[in-house]
């Protein structure tokens, strides 16, 4: 593949995962306006644990079928199929185990009043496991486009049902409740989440039946063998990175005594989380694009790699501190995304936000060790921050609640930043200048604390002068790198 069809590609997949996150992103107002804080916290509760569950139930054979698909050893179509049977069995097997232990399941989730939650969750997860394989298939057939397509067709329907089970149908049921009584039950209020997302991960399953039926189906027990043995340590791996972003969540009913008010706490947090989710797009967005294309470079000059290296953490770490500031400056309106019943949780976004910060800085490090194929030092890594989350939310969530969540984050990420880069000084020495991006971070924080300490009582006044500042930050940073973004206005007309 060439590089120009490479970034092509990465814009596609790299687009409709954005957008397909913004869009979700989209729905926090609507379910933070319509539904309790303690409502809510269920919601955010059982993604968590959905995000578990669906790095379990795919153990790493996505990697694993583009791992053995290019393998000369091996017939392209029947790693897929064997792949596929695979999940599909595991998959079955996971749906089977649910719905024979629901009660007791439902009961451990606090869902023991409303057992149909885990149960449908449980079928959307055990079909997105399923159809990541396909996902993967049109990924080796590059396929990009209909993969796109699919994804964005996903989001659609699921915001669309979302919008009708919400807002249409508590409408329809004021005005004409027959149309809807066969099927519509107004006290099943956050179920109809969960309802909307099954259905939509359904119809994508079925829109993928011609990659699922198209090849001639060819099982392989012993490659089966060698792929689980391949994707094991992904799945160690992955399920590190989703227990640091989640673990917190799911432990947090468990440290709080009262049911209601621990998931009237989740809820809040998970809502003000979101508002962070920008921060985490960027990321994202930043991955897409810089992953693929570092990893395809194939210059030789060792000098050349690394000041491209350099040059790509000093300028994610600029966007970034200039996403915190934006994010922070216009928190006033941006708390709007959320009910106003939710804003005493706003002080955990600037605490949220540095913490995501500091992954994609771990993110930027760890090239060193995925450049010399030392890929198991992001297991030591991730598992190490694991502990660090773990433990400061069993000792401070029961007495502080909610925003020790958040600290925790903050200290799993930081620690996860500093292991790697002090190792990787120590293995593989990128030299990074550290001096610059101390001063970025100094000069963020110096005019992050400025309002804080001349606010007025004028709101507007505050706006402007936090729009100041955050211009002096802008205009610190061209100056400072050098860039000319007017220089193209000053050029000669060529001769004609």
């Amino acid at each position: 593949m060439g590089i120009k069809s490479l970034v092509k590609d990465t814009a596609i997949y790299g687009l409709s995962s954005i957008i397909g996150r913004f869009l979700n992103w989209c729905l926090v107002p609507l379910y933070t306006i319509m539904f309790p804080a303690a409502e809510y916290g269920v919601v955010t509760y059982i993604y968590s644990i959905v995000a578990l569950a669906l790095i379990i139930l795919t153990y790493g054979m996505e990697t694993g079928f583009f791992r053995f698909a290019k393998h000369e050893d091996y017939n392209p179509s029947q790693v897929y199929t064997t792949a596929l049977s695979s999940i599909g069995f595991t998959s079955s097997l996971f749906m089977a185990i649910v719905l024979m232990f629901l009660t007791p399941i439902a009961d451990v989730m606090n869902c023991g009043n409303t057992p149909s939650f885990v149960w449908i969750m449980a079928a959307t997860v055990a079909i997105d496991a399923f159809t990541a394989i396909p996902f993967a298939y049109l990924r080796y057939k590059q396929c990009a486009m209909r993969f796109a397509i699919l994804k964005l067709v996903n989001i659609g329907v699921n915001i669309g049902l979302n919008l009708f089970f919400i807002l249409a149908c508590p409408w329809i049921w004021e005005t004409a409740p027959e149309l809807i009584s066969w099927f519509y039950n107004p006290s099943y209020g956050i179920g109809y989440i969960f309802v909307a997302n099954l259905i939509s991960s359904a119809v994508i399953l079925v829109m993928l039946l011609p990659e699922i039926m198209g090849e001639k189906f060819s099982f392989n027990a012993k490659l089966l063998s060698t792929m689980l043995k391949f994707s094991f340590p992904l799945l160690i791996a992955g399920l590190a990175g989703v227990m640091n972003q989640h673990i917190d969540k799911i432990l947090y009913p468990i440290l709080i005594e009262d049911t209601h008010e621990a998931m009237t706490g989740l809820g809040i947090y998970g809502a003000n989380y979101k508002i962070a989710v920008v921060m985490i797009m960027f990321i994202q967005a930043f991955r897409f694009a810089y992953e693929p294309l570092m990893f395809s470079r194939k210059t030789d000059n060792r000098k050349q790699k690394l000041n491209e290296y350099r040059n790509a953490m000093k300028f994610f770490i600029i966007f970034a501190l200039f996403i915190f500031l934006g994010v922070m400056f216009y928190l006033d309106f941006l708390k709007y995304f959320i009910s106003p019943k939710y804003f005493e949780g706003l002080k955990v976004v600037p605490i949220l936000l540095v913490a995501e910060l500091c992954y994609g800085i771990f993110f930027n490090l760890s090239l060193w060790y995925k450049n010399i194929d030392k890929t198991y030092w992001a297991i030591i890594f991730t598992f190490t921050g694991f502990i660090v989350m773990v433990a400061i939310n069993i000792w401070f969530v029961p007495t502080y609640g909610y925003i020790a969540c958040a600290w925790a984050a903050l200290a799993c990420n930081v620690v996860m930043m500093l292991a790697s880069y002090i190792v990787g000084n120590i293995k593989n020495p990128i030299g990074y200048d550290t001096k610059r991006i101390l001063s970025y971070v100094a000069v963020a924080y110096t005019l992050y604390n400025i309002p804080i300490f001349i606010e007025t009582p004028y709101f507007w006044l505050n706006i402007l002068i936090k729009t100041i500042l955050l211009g002096i930050y802008v205009v610190i940073a061209i100056e400072t790198e050098g860039i000319k973004p007017l220089a193209f206005l000053h050029r000669k007309a060529p001769k004609s």
